[in-house]
């Protein structure tokens, strides 16, 4: 039942079975602490095994009666994807939340940018995401669930040498409209968040090889009238209540998450 217009309740995913790729770090790994906190039983699908092993032991060591398990994989790999979906099949023969999480970015100007580059980015960020829904959505229960796609501000703002990156964002907003329509009939509702800029650690690194780390983040965060670069809780917070029954009429749509950065007309 839904709980839309009701309070939160303290267990907004009890008993779900939640897949998140790459959940290893930043965003991901936010994800999967507050689904675990909310009581789903968690497995992060990545392709660092070191950061994966790690982030599932540190939150099965903090709940250890919902304990986190690790699925590596490469999303580049359709072999290695349905390994780690069959690992899940076996464990739980279902799932009910399902979060495209994954990503790679890129900074190029076009006369620089290879074949490479764009298969790489385009593979992992949009073509990784329809394998693995593809792969998954057969272990959705005949009661539905909810798949949440991440994309990006990129997908309807331009920026500078970022082409490939641009380009699978979009194509994510475009997968999660056309999956919302065709997965309606078993009640499987699907969304996706376009996330601004966030502090993750890939950020930090950025900002501290850049030529003036400070000047950076003081220009950075003066683009957000909420006066605030995000962090990952932001947009943890609205994938939980794409996930959860607070959405429940909620499908096809794309959620933008960037302290209102996209409000201006230059970001």
């Amino acid at each position: 039942m839904s709980t839309m217009n009701g309070p939160k309740s303290p267990n907004r995913l009890a008993g779900r079975i939640a897949l998140i790729s790459g959940g290893a770090q930043g965003i991901g790994r936010a994800i999967a602490t507050l689904f675990q906190h909310e009581g789903a039983c968690v497995f992060i699908l990545d392709c660092d095994a070191r950061s994966g092993n790690e982030t599932a032991a540190d939150l099965s060591g903090q709940n250890p009666y919902l304990p986190v398990k690790y699925l590596p994989a490469d999303l580049r790999e359709p072999r290695e994807i349905r390994t780690a979906v069959d690992t899940l099949r076996k464990f739980h023969g279902r799932v009910d939340v399902l979060v495209n999480n994954a990503g790679v970015e890129l900074e190029k100007p076009l006369e620089k940018l290879t074949i490479e580059d764009w298969d790489r980015v385009l593979d992992v960020n949009l073509r990784g995401a329809f394998l693995l829904t593809q792969a998954v959505v057969p272990l959705f229960a005949e009661s539905g669930g909810a798949i949440v796609n991440i994309s990006s501000i990129h997908a309807s703002h331009a920026f500078r040498d970022s082409i490939p990156y641009a380009c699978s964002k979009a194509g994510m907003v475009a997968l999660t409209r056309n999956l919302a329509l065709e997965l309606s009939s078993r009640r499987i509702r699907v969304n996706c968040i376009c996330p601004g800029y966030i502090d993750t650690r890939l950020w930090e690194e950025y900002l501290r090889n850049s030529a003036n780390p400070k000047a950076l983040a003081e220009q950075t965060t003066a683009l957000h009238p909420l006066g605030r670069r995000g962090i990952p809780a932001d947009v943890s917070e609205a994938v939980l209540f794409l996930a959860s029954d607070n959405s429940a009429f909620i499908t096809g749509t794309d959620l933008i998450v960037d302290g209102g950065l996209t409000l201006r007309a230059h970001p």
